[in-house]
């Protein structure tokens, strides 16, 4: 009669013979997607190679090919999972805080993945997929509450798209100073030849001191104070 013993997930196994291990998951675009998205953002865009993804799933670079065309497929992939994770927050009523809202959600997603900035850069062909222009849809729905015409909203849209996304590659280049600059006033102060630069002198207190968030609803403000004014004299 054959042995029967208990494995650790509950489970019985009958006979002698060598447990049989766990099937691996099949692979799927899906999965190669995520693997892409898992390497760039730890590692940056230049680490998401053929060989590296096959790597990371247990494969060879060739297995992947019977699931995307090329790189190229794969890189597009990212940018729609990741357009796919942003928050579209409730709305409001008022475009302004509408507007706001969005523009914090849409910080947050670059924030949390800096190098699809790059990866939309190099991109040779516009976005098709609805699920990655969801995001364009959001923001030109809430722009053209201000009143502005088809044309206009369009070039706001473009505007606000272009601060949000030049306030992050700073914010990561830590060019506003603020959470990761670890080096004294005094110390910065001694460094820099003032007596070249005084204007930079006067201000330096400021531009050393940033509170990031202040900072972007700032800018913000200004934006959207920008657009009022024009869409009273449209």
């Amino acid at each position: 009669m054959p042995r029967t013993s208990t494995l650790p997930d509950g489970s019985e196994r009958k006979g002698n013979g060598p447990r049989r291990s766990p099937s691996r998951a099949p692979l799927t675009r899906e999965r190669i997607v995520e693997t892409a998205l898992r390497i760039m953002d730890s590692e940056g865009l230049e680490a998401v190679t053929m060989r590296r993804v096959g790597h990371e799933l247990g494969v060879e670079a060739m297995s992947l090919y019977g699931h995307v065309r090329d790189k190229e497929e794969i890189l597009s992939g990212v940018i729609e999972a990741v357009m796919a994770e942003f928050e579209f927050p409730h709305d409001h009523p008022d475009w302004r805080e509408a507007a706001r809202r969005a523009a914090r959600a849409w910080r947050a997603l670059l924030t949390a993945h800096p190098n699809v900035l790059t990866l939309m850069s190099h991109q040779r062909k516009p976005m098709t997929s609805p699920v990655a222009l969801r995001p364009t849809e959001h923001a030109l729905t809430i722009l053209s509450r201000a009143g502005l015409s088809r044309e206009e909203t369009v070039r706001a849209f473009r505007a606000f798209g272009g601060y949000i996304q030049g306030f992050v590659l700073a914010e990561i280049a830590n060019m506003f100073g603020g959470r990761d600059v670890h080096v004294s006033r005094e110390d910065l102060a001694r460094s820099l030849p003032l007596e070249e630069l005084p204007e930079l002198a006067s201000h330096l207190e400021f531009l050393f001191d940033c509170d990031l968030d202040a900072e972007f609803e700032y800018g913000l403000d200004l934006m959207i104070r920008g657009l009022e004014a024009r869409a009273a004299t449209a």
